[in-house]
């Protein structure tokens, strides 16, 4: 369906749309060029707005803002911001009263002309979206990156050709009520996450399945076999199932002897990937499997060589004085800071700490004893992590600092030439920061001034 065809079918309907972010900017409006009656309805309130926000209003748009945002609304379709659960009993009013919920990602799988390939799992969506990206434009073709990864498209899509490559993140909020899937779909892998949003586990992987579970025989599932989770999905495949593992042959992508292979042919040496870490020969795996029939061999390893990583994740910020510091603000649950830990030969500096997700952190203690010599803990998890670490044996020394710029300043004061020192806080950043990647640049600000 053409953008315009889209669109003109919402003309002369009451359209809300919940939340005001990033990704509902460009439609509210897109849905004020149309002549369409927009009410926007954000927690915010009038005097936090930014410039943005108020320009819509400008536009055309009304605006419903504080806590009561979502009382007293009405309307004939509502577009749901990602990190609004769909089972608010808000949204579930509005159900009842007959308003149709859809929401700005929905909006683009209607539209988009291109096949579209979609990447979601508990770690190492951004790397890997970003990594398929990079090799099919090393293959010449047009692509377009987006959705979780922070740029929305469905303002582009008029600009989209169908021989264009679409590739987007996909994460758990946005999947959740979707009813669309990828032609095909990445599912890096799947572990505890978000559990301050989702009802339970359950949810939230039933939540990654949208990614496929619309599939047809002509599309294509990848999946992590060493993650129990992910290789159970393959049985709902209804398309070709492609597979990468790290622990033994399979039919797709592996690894051995420091060579991934895909189907028994040499693809790429792991010492030639230039970002670090073995999570990421797992990301390139999975990007591997992705592009396939799509980029040469030679496209991969021409970036394996020369991509130097996305911002915020195992990020060299600096060396002074002989100490290294990383920036790993992504890492915001126990796994992918464990795949940080791992990635350093020789013990580290650990700041870690921040928004509390209601998820365990039982199995950092194990890692921080054998991979941290000073841990350095801050921000509302910062006791369930030094819990986790006292609770083992090995236990390196651990101190307890609340303010996170003094805590980056007193791993400074302690770091000797030749340590490591990583931002790496296996929790959110919302105690104190609007997303990880304010809370990155605010480390790597500190980091600079010492």
């Amino acid at each position: 369906m053409k953008l315009e065809a889209y669109f003109e079918r919402l003309k002369g309907k009451k359209v809300l749309v919940l939340g005001l972010g990033v990704s509902n900017r460009p439609l509210v409006r897109l849905l004020l060029r149309c002549g369409i009656d927009v009410t926007g309805c954000d927690r915010t309130p009038r005097e936090q707005l930014d410039a943005e926000v108020l320009d819509l209003e400008r536009m055309g748009a009304k605006l419903h803002l504080g806590e009561d945002y979502l009382r007293n609304i009405t309307g004939d379709v509502a577009f749901r911001t990602p990190g609004l659960h769909p089972d608010k009993p808000e949204l579930l009013a509005l159900r009842r009263a007959g308003t149709v919920i859809t929401s700005e990602m929905e909006a683009f799988f209607a539209v988009c002309p291109c096949p579209i390939i979609g990447v979601t799992g508990s770690d190492g969506k951004t790397t890997t979206t970003t990594l398929i990206s990079e090799i099919l434009k090393r293959a010449g073709h047009k692509v377009w990156l987006g959705g979780n990864i922070g740029t929305p498209l469905l303002d582009r899509a008029d600009e989209m050709r169908s021989e264009d490559k679409v590739v987007l993140e996909l994460s758990s909020f946005q999947l959740m009520d979707l009813r669309k899937s990828c032609h095909i779909a990445v599912v890096t892998n799947l572990a505890p996450n978000h559990l301050d949003m989702h009802r339970d586990m359950a949810e939230y992987v039933n939540a990654k399945k949208n990614i496929f579970l619309r599939q047809t025989k002509d599309d294509v599932l990848i999946v992590n076999h060493d993650n129990e989770l992910t290789e159970g999905f393959a049985a709902e495949a209804a398309g070709t199932v492609r597979r990468f593992s790290r622990r033994e042959r399979v039919d797709g992508v592996y690894v051995e002897n420091g060579t991934i292979f895909r189907d028994g042919t040499e693809v790429l040496r792991c010492a030639d990937i230039l970002i670090p870490g073995v999570h990421n020969i797992e990301n390139y795996m999975a990007a591997i499997a992705a592009v396939e029939g799509m980029a040469s061999d030679g496209d991969i390893r021409y970036v394996a060589k020369h991509f130097g990583g996305v911002e915020h994740r195992i990020e060299l910020v600096r060396v002074k004085d002989g100490v290294s510091y990383y920036n790993d603000s992504i890492a915001s649950s126990p796994s992918r800071t464990i795949a940080g830990l791992r990635s350093f030969p020789r013990k580290v500096i650990l700041i870690a700490g921040g928004y509390d997700k209601h998820i365990p952190y039982d199995a950092l203690g194990a890692e921080i004893a054998a991979h941290v010599k000073l841990l350095i803990c801050t921000g509302a998890t910062g006791g369930k992590i030094a819990a986790a670490a006292r609770a083992v044996e090995g236990t390196p020394e651990i101190l307890e600092i609340d303010d996170f710029y003094e805590a980056i300043r007193t791993a400074s004061a302690l770091a000797q030439a030749g340590d490591v020192v990583l931002l790496s806080p296996a929790s959110a950043a919302f105690d104190r920061f609007k997303n990880f990647m304010v809370r990155g640049a605010e480390f790597k600000k500190t980091v600079m001034e010492l």
